[in-house]
């Protein structure tokens, strides 16, 4: 069941979107070589706890999980497409880095991220991000009234696939159903008309992973490590989730 949302419910569905985009901004700019990810990783708790906001991410424990995600931020590098845990590793001249990032105010909860290049920037990565942003973009655009999922998912994937891109097969979304969260798988080939209908006050986060494979590497692909799948045969991932809030009510 897809949950609409009030004007009172909406108004803080926007603050807490305020919040994840303020942080982000902001780590963007402290994210420079040299730069650990678990220090991005303390900037943004400093940053949560002034704003009066809670971390979404913090703790949370999924079933699949063996312990809870410990963590504020996701923190990705290269080959990672998402959710990389934050280490030590400290941020060299020339990595891709995505930071996902999720606030909660007052339950409701926003989540979005993005995808940069720390310090000198390879032009195929900059390409990269660039095609990944326009398929948000094509993707914000079909979900309106009436449209389905299959609309949002088939817009994203003509962008990646014409610019020469490979897309994960399926991404997966997380929307309200009262109050718990429900993750629905869309493929990335998905038709036109297919999957769930979008209605109005209907907010959804899916998660957008377009790659580019090194010339002398295989097509293949693994998962490594607790919530932190990567590809081997692709050195540089851009991910870009949706960046409305979640429309998830904490239980």
């Amino acid at each position: 069941m897809i949950e609409l949302k009030t004007e009172s419910e909406l108004a803080v569905l926007r603050e807490a979107g305020r919040v994840v985009a303020t942080v982000l901004q902001a780590l963007r700019r402290s994210a420079a070589v040299g730069t650990s990810l678990l220090e991005l990783d303390a900037q943004a708790a400093a940053l949560l706890s002034e704003a009066g906001a809670k971390s979404s991410f913090l703790h949370y424990h999924p079933r699949f999980a063996p312990s809870p995600y410990p963590a504020v931020l996701c923190t990705s590098v290269n080959d990672a497409v998402v959710h990389g845990i934050p280490t030590d590793y400290r941020l060299r001249d020339g990595d891709l880095l995505s930071v996902d990032f999720g606030a909660s105010v007052d339950g409701w909860h926003g989540d979005a991220a993005i995808s940069f290049v720390v310090g000198t920037a390879d032009p195929a990565d900059e390409a990269l991000i660039q095609t990944t942003e326009r398929g948000l973009a094509a993707g914000i655009a079909q979900a309106k009234p009436g449209n389905r999922l299959g609309d949002v998912s088939h817009a994203v994937g003509v962008i990646g696939r014409r610019a020469g891109y490979g897309l994960l097969p399926t991404t997966v979304g997380t929307a309200s159903a009262g109050r718990c969260t429900r993750s629905r798988m869309c493929p990335t080939k998905a038709l036109p008309a297919k999957e769930s209908a979008c209605g109005p006050a209907w907010s959804s986060r899916s998660s957008r992973c377009s790659w580019r494979v090194a010339a002398t590497s295989t097509a293949t692909a693994r998962t490594a490590g607790r919530c932190s799948p990567w590809t081997a045969a692709a050195p540089r991932m851009s991910s870009t989730p949706w960046p409305s809030p979640r429309t998830a009510r904490e239980s």
